[in-house]
């Protein structure tokens, strides 16, 4: 096991339910020094579990472990925290209970508070689902958190987002037959519909035309389609992503007793300096949105990722991308937040 376990024991949940022997999956990444000031929070993002950000940790680069102390916490449902697939009952499978971004976030304090003892945070940097959560990290704790850099990840779940997350949901109730007593009936095999629906949203119209995927070694689009997003949400629990996609549809920095969904007052509360880095051809994290929501904050910079790799412009994959992304990460570590 290449990752520690820090036990929440018995906690309440924003829905009220109590969830009992909650635990978070995490991994570090360097050493805290004597000062606790060199920390950067990692969370990660839809489907991803913390192996997934390795790609922008490195020696040499904003996130080098030789200099700070990267933690990268596991989100709700994604198979190595808690979740619907190592959950017992009764919260096991379908009846794992609603978990937002707002929960994991303060179950994220506790872990860097309880276990390090930590008062400040250097950085919280995340891409989309992870970049919900360095918004949330902002909003919910703006007196610790130093610096935010969301890349193609949107504060809340727009509408127009919902309704992409919603179409994954729909190709699993359809195969449940729109029956939710059946739901534990869904195996891997049902998430092949899931990937075939995201493939239109992950990556953009201009990766399609130009046939980008060849340089990813498929010759064909359907060798594409089958060969990434059938085989890559095949191997995802189907009860982990409907319930983390219950994550993302209610996913709103301001939905929580602190802003009670006022959430221009959310974004406008958020003083990390913050890097705000959209992918310029994002689907359904558009860089519209972030472009409002970099707007209201008082010390966010809006930086594009210039790239036809839709959302996956920050998934790790394109180099041209990784370095603009890496580049505008030293950038925002080398600015002083007594500017």
């Amino acid at each position: 096991m290449d990752y520690e376990i820090f036990n929440l024991d018995d906690v309440t949940l924003q829905s009220g339910v109590t969830l009992p022997s909650a635990f978070l999956a995490y991994k570090t990444y360097g050493q805290l020094n004597k000062q606790k000031d060199n920390v950067i929070l990692y969370p990660t993002a839809f489907g991803d579990q913390h192996v997934q950000n390795e790609w922008l940790i490195g020696s040499g680069m904003a996130l080098d472990p030789e200099k700070y102390f990267i933690i990268v916490p596991n989100l709700l449902g994604n198979g190595l925290s808690s979740s619907p697939s190592n959950t017992p009952p009764p919260f096991d499978r379908a009846h794992f209970p609603q978990v937002t971004i707002y929960d994991n976030v303060k179950f994220q304090h506790r872990l860097v508070t309880e276990t390090f003892g930590i008062q400040k945070i250097a950085l919280v940097v995340g891409w989309s689902m992870g970049g919900i959560q360095a918004f949330q990290w902002g909003a919910s704790y703006p007196e610790m958190v130093e610096r935010i850099a969301p890349f193609a990840g949107v504060s809340k779940s727009w509408p127009h987002t919902f309704v992409v997350l919603d179409g994954m949901k729909a190709a699993l109730m359809a195969a449940a037959r729109f029956d939710s007593s059946k739901l534990n009936q869904l195996t891997s095999a049902d998430m092949r519909a899931v990937g075939r629906v995201y493939g239109g949203w992950g990556v953009s119209h201009a990766f399609y035309r130009e046939k980008l995927y060849r340089e990813l070694g498929f010759e064909s689009l359907e060798d594409f389609i089958s060969g990434v997003w059938e085989d890559s949400f095949m191997n995802m629990d189907p009860h982990n992503v409907l319930a983390m996609l219950w994550t993302g549809q209610h996913a709103d920095i301001s939905a929580n007793p602190t802003y009670n969904g006022d959430f221009d007052k959310a974004l406008r509360s958020i003083k990390a300096l913050a890097c705000i880095m959209p992918g310029s051809t994002d689907l359904f994290c558009t860089a519209e949105d972030n472009e409002y929501e970099a707007k209201l904050m008082p010390n966010a910079v809006y930086n594009p990722i210039p790239s036809v790799w839709g959302h996956f412009a920050g998934r790790g994959i394109n180099r041209i991308d990784n370095q603009f992304i890496d580049d505008n990460l030293k950038h925002l570590l080398a600015r002083s937040t007594n500017e």
